[in-house]
């Protein structure tokens, strides 16, 4: 019931002018900043642990603002997923080297959590015709799920592949010359993770990117989704040179430092709040 309810009330909200609707997740954020102390205190450490050089004051403003992108990112999906296709279009936009998705090569767009990222995963659909895969966890209130689901094909060819599915899928889609939209900059468990540096941290990270494009004989593009005052803009990288190799280690490695350079360019929209150094080599304490 809460969640069908949750899924109308998103639907009331896209009808808002986006002024309105921003300034509803800035207070949101900033009450949420206040309240929620468990992700507040993730965040900080987070960025204690990422950015050392900071001061103190500069982290809690960054967290801060962290709080207000979460909350402003989370009412926009109202008119993501429900808005007329033309309010999206004119809100979101696509930019960079956006030739990188002609063709039928396999192609796997490396889209880390942004919080603008449903953004840029609805910018790629309006704009090209090509065959889009993307990997979804169930969310567990069925409407919400529902609603995650119908908002995120809602545009294009787009298929959601669960990830108890298996690989067999992802790599038949990418053979066959489509995109796939991945996200694996998180904290999956120590299980298939490699330990390697994340600004500076030892940090668990699935080397999935480089395996996929080494099976599926893909190029990697990253595609960035940032928010901006008038919506989202989301910008494709030239495709990597050199990636993948054989050395799955150092593919990893450096998908985390193309990471981190985007990230210094808008630290306030990154994921903070996860614990991204939540899974420590054997004999490490928690960092948290």
């Amino acid at each position: 019931m809460t969640g069908r309810l949750g899924v109308w009330f998103m639907g009331v909200l896209a009808l808002l002018p986006l002024p309105v609707l921003r300034g509803m997740g800035w207070v949101l954020g900033q009450v949420a900043y206040v309240l929620v102390v468990r992700r507040r205190k993730v965040a900080l450490r987070n960025l204690a642990l990422c950015f050392p050089d900071w001061t103190e004051a500069r982290r809690r403003a960054v967290a801060r603002a962290n709080f207000v992108v979460f909350c402003q990112t989370w009412l926009d999906r109202s008119w993501l997923w429900a808005a007329p296709r033309a309010v999206v279009e004119q809100r979101v936009r696509l930019t960079g080297a956006v030739h990188e998705l002609e063709g039928d090569t396999p192609t796997i767009l490396f889209a880390p959590h942004f919080y603008g990222m449903d953004a840029g995963g609805l910018a790629l659909p309006l704009n090209t015709q090509r065959a889009f895969t993307s990997i979804f966890a169930t969310h567990p209130d069925p409407a919400v799920d529902a609603w995650f689901m119908a908002g995120r094909q809602r545009f294009g060819d787009v298929r959601m592949l669960n990830r108890a599915d298996g690989v067999k899928p992802i790599i038949s889609s990418l053979r066959k010359g489509g995109l796939l939209y991945l996200l694996p900059d998180m904290d999956y468990g120590r299980n298939d993770s490699l330990f390697v540096p994340f600004y500076g941290v030892t940090a668990a990270t699935i080397p999935s990117l480089s395996r996929f494009a080494r099976l599926g004989r893909a190029k990697v593009v990253g595609v960035y989704s940032r928010m901006t005052p008038t919506g989202y803009v989301a910008e494709v990288s030239p495709a990597w040179a050199h990636y993948p190799t054989d050395d799955a280690e150092a593919d990893t490695v450096r998908m985390n430092r193309e990471l981190q350079a985007v990230i210094d360019t808008m630290p306030e929209q990154y994921y903070w709040v996860h614990k991204r150094f939540k899974t420590r080599p054997e004999g490490e304490d928690s960092v948290y």
